[in-house]
């Protein structure tokens, strides 16, 4: 079938799946439906322990075999250790074709793509796929196709049943013997574990590993004792310096700031920008630099921020500490000082991803957004999103609550670079859609800013400012005039990822890359 973007899923695949494609960002609105459930083991025998002496005991306990599929948590980003210390313990058990379902994977997990090739994991469901996994994925070597989700897509699909985690396994900064686990105390501390809510709560067994066991009752805790089976004690579960990315930083590129203060004076101009509006921030440094260009403005004509969520960093921490954020939602932490904040504002908490972004519970955060600052890869003339997929069509990168907060949100902005290393960001297609154009309202680049004409409000809002407006396709048109355009990828038939909407519905397919 063509969906709603144009992209051609194959009726086959749909089959499989038990899926329809793509057919509006709010297609499965106002749907009822019976969530999923996890099968229980009780304990009420005070003489049983939760405490392992090892993860291969854990693992034994957890009845490991063949074919499960595990879940996992990213909040150590780049320096997670869990995922690894458990493949590796699993591959020495002899286990096969385990398909890893975690909220995301990047280059710390590169030692996974040789369990590939020995048949150890089949499959890989995820938001962020990057480094040597992404490859392996894009020359077709799992078993399997790879299912892209957003971050409120992935709870969805635990929720509704299309992810049946056999075992989830929770790396804690803290947890006592019982299983109360928490994100601050230790000395490898996340700030949050919003990802692992959604998985303790639905797995049929679920593991923390922590480096820091302490007393019981180990709360107010983000993981409670009543959702884990067994404790496991190791001596590190992460390194929090590495929290930080490449992707995640403060610019002090010109180009950079030049988008961050559009961004900033589009807000300014907008009818949502009052006080108690609502606010979040990408990734990017552009995107992050916005928060910087808003204060003055914020301070200038009294208005105070009612809530900002994240994808938290020190920028917005001290946007609150000056007194222009009410308060912050936290379902992600990207710096060290925004850790240490967390622990001590009661006015900066933890919430789960469901309350973040999943679009089939009775409202997310998303929905109360105002204004979101995204990145982008590609944007195409229909104002489709490409994050995924890198200009050689490799897969490296994440849609993570990009979809979620577009479709949610009542202005969306995407900031990127005209070019971007000789490529064109701006084309007539882009090579994979993660965000749809109908949830995209406005696309800043350093040669001008467009808006989605669906938004004919925008339009009339901002047509007689000093902005740059151009349309969507002479910024394509300057692209390609300065750049060329790019020769097409050579894809082959095979799909090797499946690119869902967060609704469940399929967005595209990704084929194999050819090796030349």
């Amino acid at each position: 079938m063509i969906n709603k973007v144009g992209r051609e899923i194959p009726d086959e695949l749909l089959n499989e799946l038990g899926k329809t494609g793509f057919q509006g960002s709010h297609f499965r609105d106002n749907l009822s439906y019976k969530k999923a459930a996890p099968k229980i083991r009780s304990l009420n025998d005070n003489s049983r322990s939760k405490l392992c002496k090892s993860l291969r005991e854990a693992l034994e306990k957890c009845e490991l075999r063949d074919g499960m599929y595990f879940g996992f948590h990213h909040h150590f980003r780049d320096g997670d250790y869990i995922i690894n210390m458990v493949m590796e313990e699993v591959e020495k058990m002899g286990i096969k074709d385990i398909t890893i379902c975690a909220s995301s994977m990047g280059a710390a997990h590169d030692p996974i793509a040789p369990l590939v090739e020995k048949g150890v994991v089949a499959g890989i469901q995820s938001s962020g796929v990057r480094g040597k996994i992404g490859e392996a994925i894009s020359y077709g070597r799992f078993k399997k196709p790879a299912i892209i989700r957003s971050h409120g897509g992935r709870v969805r699909a635990i929720e509704e049943g299309d992810i049946h985690l056999d075992i989830a396994f929770i790396g804690a900064p803290t947890a006592d013997e019982y299983g109360n686990a928490r994100a601050v105390g230790g000395k490898s501390d996340c700030g949050v574990l919003s990802y692992s809510k959604v998985d303790s709560m639905y797995a049929d067994k679920v593991v923390v590993i922590t480096d820091c066991l302490v007393p019981f009752p180990n709360v107010p805790a983000s993981i409670s004792m009543v959702d884990v089976d067994y404790v496991c004690c190791v001596d590190s579960i992460g390194d929090p310096k590495k929290i930080v990315s490449n992707v995640i930083r403060v610019t002090k590129d010109v180009r950079e700031l030049m988008m961050a203060d559009y961004c900033a004076r589009i807000i300014s101009k907008s009818e949502y920008f009052k006080d108690g509006f609502s606010f979040q921030t990408g990734g990017g440094g552009a995107a992050l630099a916005v928060t910087g260009f808003l204060q003055p403005i914020m301070e200038k004509q009294n208005i105070q921020m009612g809530f900002a969520i994240g994808g938290i960093m020190k920028v917005m921490c001290d946007l609150m500490d000056a007194g222009l954020v009410r308060k912050i939602v936290d379902a992600q932490v990207f710096d060290s000082a925004a850790i240490e904040h967390i622990k001590t504002n009661p006015n900066h908490v933890e919430i789960s991803t469901s309350e973040y972004a999943n679009p089939m519970n009775k409202g997310a955060f998303v929905n109360k957004l105002d204004f979101v600052i995204l990145g982008a890869l590609e944007v195409d003339t229909n104002f489709n999103v490409n994050v995924v997929t890198g200009s050689d069509g490799i897969v490296r990168g994440a849609p993570g609550g990009h979809p979620d907060t577009a479709a949610g949100s009542k202005c969306s902005i995407i900031v990127a670079p005209l070019i971007r290393g000789r490529i064109p960001t701006i084309c007539d297609s882009v090579l994979t859609v993660t965000t749809p154009g109908e949830a995209i309202d406005i696309v800043v680049t350093d040669h001008g800013i467009a808006i989605n004409p669906l938004r004919k409000d925008l339009l009339d809002t901002y047509k007689n400012s000093r902005l740059p407006l151009k349309s969507i396709e002479e910024l394509r048109d300057e692209a390609y005039h300065i750049a060329g355009k790019p020769d097409p990828i050579r894809f082959m038939d095979k799909i090797v990822a499946v690119v869902e909407s967060r609704d469940g519905t399929i967005l595209d397919v990704i084929r194999k890359v050819e090796q030349l």
